[in-house]
């Protein structure tokens, strides 16, 4: 597990909104990070999960308890952070890419389907009437 560490200059407001604890059976997490605040200079991340605040292990901290420790940190927060294990994004399907056809997804035509082509100002069409 790689950790790193943001130092955020006090005092607060540090503008980042926690998310978890041990009372949330979760991991200690920033959930939102607000623009142009002192989380945001600081390139504290979202989803990351909080080890240790000002050097205290978080683990088995409760919500509350981590929130309180944050507040008392009036002249600097140190975050230990580690990587959220997020899924790695899966890339789009190409638009280009032959997608096979299933056999008895194929429509063909009925039997008595006639088509008709027919002309206009500016191009034709192909029509087919159906009758069931």
């Amino acid at each position: 597990m790689s950790c790193y560490t943001v130092t955020l200059a006090g005092p607060g407001p540090w503008g980042f909104r926690l998310q978890g604890g041990k009372d949330f059976n979760m991991p200690l997490t920033v959930s939102r990070i607000s623009p142009g605040t002192k989380a945001a200079q600081g390139n504290l991340i979202q989803g990351d999960v909080i080890v240790a605040i000002d050097g205290v292990s978080t683990e088995g901290m409760t919500h509350l308890e981590a929130q309180n420790k944050i507040k008392m940190a009036h002249h600097s927060l140190a975050l230990t952070m580690t990587k959220s294990k997020r899924p790695v994004p899966m890339a789009p399907p190409r638009m280009d890419a032959v997608i096979p056809m299933i056999p008895h997804q194929q429509v063909a035509p009925p039997p008595d389907c006639s088509f008709t082509e027919a002309s206009a100002a500016g191009g034709s069409e192909t029509l087919c009437c159906l009758q069931w």
